[in-house]
């Protein structure tokens, strides 16, 4: 914070405010708008699952824009898209325009917000990176605690339509004049990248990145969380129903996966300064796993709240990682079309846990069959982590080119 409070701030703000158009906040409207426009729950998910994964494919282009263009024309440029995508939604006469509306919101959200924040974490802090990187994340629980809980009151006042065009006035009166107010002196990441000295203003370019075998090792470290998280959160109900445990105790289990969550990120930040990122990433995979495997092998009514409390220990320590990893690693100029990259990867991955796992589901395999495929794939992620070259390839250009 005392480096450049500003951007700490900003960087925060970023990620809270991409709360608009994230899979928490849509997921109170889901009842409402199938019945408005007379939806089937697969009609619904699909439309909503193509968007999401169309945004995939636009923060590939969009992403490189925080490399290119000044902080605050890439925060117009977000938020707007964003705004625009909310009143699509809270004003569509007919359900097929409900698709570009979730589209924007998902790009401007989930996709290009999330990043910019996390970017500018990565790009503008180096000595402090880790504990910027841990309050950066802690903007997604905070969204998660205020979002949801104000649209559901707004729900008995004015129906699902009204949460929608109360978020384009907040995101057009509130955070972006606050956003810009933040970012009013950040340097140019070019002018950045050329006044810094060392591993921070170097950086290796996205094709550089994409042709080094250690980036491949350490991506799936970075998605393993998301995946999972996703997948079993998604299939809550349906996890529950199978070990007969009451729907009102797994709804509160939730408590402890939030205050893991949200524990985890007063040390994460602390743990990679200390420790360096991808020994970091590695560690941080070890929660969830021990949380899959009690999922796995117990079947008692406290067995929700253990693994869900690990499980949100593992998201925050990830979270901070998983920022730091890639401009630890490469550098920072060409940060955002590198983020890009695993932003990209990131969203597509999370749209398909739940296809994936919802088909496992429907073979008729149960929740310790289930449990034991994903702790598989989060413990071969862990290894490949593990096994990554532990020299920077940034670290080694410098000293060639000295």
């Amino acid at each position: 914070m005392r480096e450049n409070p500003r951007l700490a701030l900003f960087a925060f703000l970023a990620t809270a405010t991409s709360g608009f158009g994230q899979t928490f906040f849509f997921s109170v409207f889901g009842s409402g708008i199938r019945d408005t426009f007379g939806l089937a729950n697969s009609s619904y998910g699909l439309a909503y699952g193509l968007a999401t994964l169309l945004s995939a494919a636009l923060i590939l282009k969009l992403g490189t824009l925080a490399d290119r263009w000044a902080l605050g024309q890439v925060t117009v440029l977000a938020v707007v898209i964003l705004a625009c995508g909310c009143f699509m939604i809270g004003w569509a006469p007919h359900w097929s325009l409900l698709i570009p509306g979730f589209l924007l919101a998902r790009l401007g959200g989930q996709a290009m917000l999330s990043h910019l924040g996390i970017t500018v974490a990565g790009r503008y802090f180096e000595r402090s990176r880790g504990r910027i990187m841990a309050l950066t994340a802690a903007g997604f629980p905070v969204a998660e605690a205020i979002l949801p809980a104000s649209a559901g009151l707004m729900l008995v006042w004015g129906g699902w339509r009204l949460p929608w065009f109360v978020a384009v006035g907040v995101l057009l009166l509130f955070c972006l004049p606050t956003l810009l107010f933040l970012a009013r002196h950040a340097a140019h990441p070019s002018q950045l990248a050329e006044s810094s000295s060392g591993n921070t203003g170097a950086g290796l370019t996205r094709a550089e990145v994409l042709r080094d075998r250690g980036f491949y090792f350490l991506l799936p470290a970075v998605l393993a969380v998301p995946f999972t998280v996703t997948a079993i959160l998604f299939h809550q109900t349906a996890i529950a129903e199978l070990r007969d445990w009451p729907t009102e105790r797994v709804a509160t289990a939730f408590t402890g996966f939030a205050a893991g969550h949200l524990l985890s990120l007063s040390f994460a930040g602390v743990l990679v300064d200390r420790l360096g990122a991808q020994r970091s990433l590695t560690l941080g995979l070890l929660p969830i796993l021990c949380g899959l495997l009690i999922l796995a092998f117990t079947d008692a009514l406290w067995t929700p709240y253990l693994y869900l409390a690990v499980t949100g220990v593992s998201l925050g320590c990830v979270g901070a990682a998983g920022g730091a990893i890639w401009p630890e690693r490469y550098g920072v100029r060409h940060l955002g079309a590198i983020r890009s990259v695993a932003q990209a990867t990131m969203v597509f991955s999370t749209a398909l846990s739940p296809i994936l796992i919802g088909f496992f589901l429907d073979l008729g395999l149960n929740t310790t069959a289930v449990s034991l495929l994903l702790a598989s794939a989060v413990a071969g992620s862990l290894v490949l982590g593990h096994l990554a070259p532990a020299i920077s390839p940034v670290s080694e250009s410098l000293e060639h080119e000295q």
